[in-house]
């Protein structure tokens, strides 16, 4: 049966390839293929893409041209090892402007990815240095019919410039290279708070580093209840989950800061052991999961070969040394990965038939939650699976001393659901950063609940709080020149309307001649309360004898308000309430079934009581 996916094999060799050719068709990446439509020969044009992925992290085993703007994109499995093939990261230049391509990724090994749920590749280019995702509705991953019904990750795109070069991959690329030029920095720049140390080598004689960040001060005699606390974080395991180390950067960063309160206590107080690349050789090699003979480190704790994995038996010969120590107690073993199948940052974790070592094992995921507002604590798992017993997870949990509290920390490669809303938002090197301090700050509030770190009164808080003379923000200040006099404005007196103070001018009631009713005004008293009981007085000043005498004829010496004292109401009588009381029913009677006895007590009490009260 025909298989229209067997040239897709990395491992057969096409007959026009030479012997030393490592480029399309081989074990190794492309380098610089130029793709050139059928019958066409000769110098390439523009518009001929030329793909590259011979460089450190690269990953890109074959292009083929199907259509007039589309290609099959075939990704390189892991070095030894065929299984795993996922992480890509390549260029394009050679292109034409304005000109359109699809380009489609036919062999990606895990069918169930982030590719269902948003996730698409990131671009950037020469002269445009910043990673930024490919927009969701040019990305399409379904199982396409012309692949054997295999999924396809397809994405359209646009080259809008000729002489740059266009740079694609999975995720944000963190390379070995820059990982040293990194250390190199921060050695030079925190030279008191930070020491970096090789710990061992690769395969390939590559360093693993180990980073060693704290200001604890020794204790001359060794004693067993004031121990040195140790926290030891492992990173990049597995070379294709590049998050791994943007996190472990953000944490090395916030930890070796001189001046911030948090990294100082915990710089004094905790000793920090930092492995950022445990598997350096894959990441230079561009693979996915694997090292450079093709095996998963995460999967290899509990079978540990000094050929095979000669850096985790560095890390595990430095852990039973930290281990067997009288000085020092491990607190934490922390694993962190990329996940490509959940969204958010979650903790991997165990368990245990100790209850009280599994209640304090719960702590460090509830603070880092709390910290956190990327968390997903739904994604959280917490077992004793067997299938895992090779992962850091569980090996160290089971051969190191109880006190170890041994995690897996995953970050997604997508995304994250925002607390409490529907929003989704992709994560940049900046939110990985983020994650990797806000792990320092769990580790604080961790030691101060479990009573190892003092917490810190008010006084102290409110200390902190203050700033500085030269940190606080100043309103400015106009100068004199700058004030502007203001407008003058034409002032006239306000003219004054006079009301009879003794009318209600807002009454509903009115005289029979339809003027309005006057009250007696107290001048001394406030108005409202002194507006006696509406009585009607007809006089001359009345509005109907105002309209049928003339003005100068009225007498104002004579008029007097003649009211009329209106008969108070005698105040009502009201029975006093009676007293509360409490009846207190003996058990010892109702048990001798004198329960009607006593309740006829009862009642004569309350009857005496209601007759007091009337008097």
């Amino acid at each position: 049966m025909y298989d229209p996916l067997d040239h897709t094999s990395m491992y057969r060799k096409l007959d026009e390839d030479s012997e030393d050719s490592d480029a399309e068709g081989g074990l190794g990446n492309v380098s610089r293929v130029i793709i050139r439509p059928p019958g066409v020969s000769g110098k390439a044009k523009r518009g001929h893409l030329c793909f590259d992925a011979a460089y450190e992290t690269g990953n890109l085993g074959r292009a083929d041209l199907v259509g007039e703007f589309e290609y099959d994109l075939f990704l390189r499995p892991d070095t030894c090892n065929p299984r795993y093939r996922f992480w890509f990261n390549f260029t394009v230049d050679n292109v034409k402007q304005d000109q359109r391509v699809i380009f489609n990724i036919v062999n990606i090994s895990k069918s169930k990815n982030l590719f269902r749920d948003g996730l698409t590749p990131l671009v950037k280019s020469s002269l445009r240095n910043k990673w930024v995702r490919i927009p969701r509705e040019n990305v399409f991953y379904y199982r396409s019919a012309a692949h054997q019904g295999h999924y396809v990750l397809s994405f359209a795109f646009a080259f809008d410039k000729e002489d740059e070069i266009y740079q694609f991959a999975l995720g944000y690329p963190y390379s070995y290279s820059k990982l040293q030029t990194y250390l190199q920095v921060l050695e030079q720049k925190y030279p008191g708070n930070f020491e970096r140390f090789s710990l061992g080598n690769s395969i390939q004689n590559r360093r693993l580093e180990l980073i060693t960040i704290d200001n604890v001060k020794k204790p001359e005699k060794v004693d067993p209840k004031n121990l040195v606390r140790v926290i030891v974080i492992i990173a990049r395991v597995h070379p294709g989950e590049s998050p791994a180390s943007f996190v472990v950067q953000g944490l090395i960063e916030f930890l070796a800061a001189n001046n911030h309160p948090i990294s100082k206590i915990l710089r004094e107080n905790i000793v920090f052991k930092i492995i950022p690349m445990i598997n350096p050789d894959g990441v230079f090699l561009g693979n996915n999961r694997c090292n450079v003979v093709g095996h998963d480190l995460n999967r290899s704790w509990n079978h540990i070969s000094p050929f095979l994995h000669p850096t985790l038996q560095a890390t595990l010969k430095m852990l039973r040394e930290l281990s067997t120590s009288e000085c020092y107690q491990i607190d934490f073993v922390i694993d962190i990965h990329a996940h490509n199948s959940l969204t958010g940052a979650f903790i991997y974790g165990n368990t245990y038939d100790d209850v009280y070592r599994y209640e304090r094992h719960l702590v460090y995921p509830r603070l880092l939650a709390a910290k956190c507002h990327d968390f997903a604590p739904e994604n959280m798992i917490f077992n004793a699976d067997d299938r895992k017993s090779g992962t850091a997870r569980r090996f160290f949990c089971e051969n190191l001393p109880d006190t170890v509290n041994s995690y897996t920390l995953n970050v997604s490669m997508s995304g994250y659901h925002i607390k409490n809303t529907k929003v989704f938002t992709q994560y940049t090197e900046d939110g990985y950063i983020r994650l990797g301090r806000n792990m320092a700050r769990a580790f604080l509030e961790y030691y101060r609940f479990t009573n190892v770190l003092q917490i810190p009164t008010i006084k102290e808080l409110m200390a902190n709080r203050k700033r500085s003379k030269k940190d606080r923000n100043r309103g400015y200040r106009r100068r004199q020149d700058e004030y502007q006099p203001r407008p003058k404005t034409t002032r006239s007196s306000a003219p004054i309307n006079y009301f009879d103070l003794g009318i209600d001018y807002y009454a509903s009631d009115s005289s029979d001649d339809g003027s309005p009713i006057r009250y007696p005004f107290h001048s001394s008293l406030n108005r409202t309360k002194n507006l006696l009981p509406l009585q009607q007085i007809t006089d001359q000043f009345s509005l109907m004898n105002i309209k049928n005498s003339a003005f100068n004829q009225l007498d104002f010496s004579s008029h007097k308000a003649k009211v009329q004292q209106i008969p108070v109401a005698p105040k009502a009588f009201f029975e006093e309430p009676a007293k509360p009381h409490l009846s207190i029913i003996d058990v010892n009677m109702l048990t001798r079934g004198s329960l009607q006895e006593a309740t006829q007590k009862v009642q004569a009490i309350g009857k005496e009581i209601k007759i007091k009260s009337r008097f």
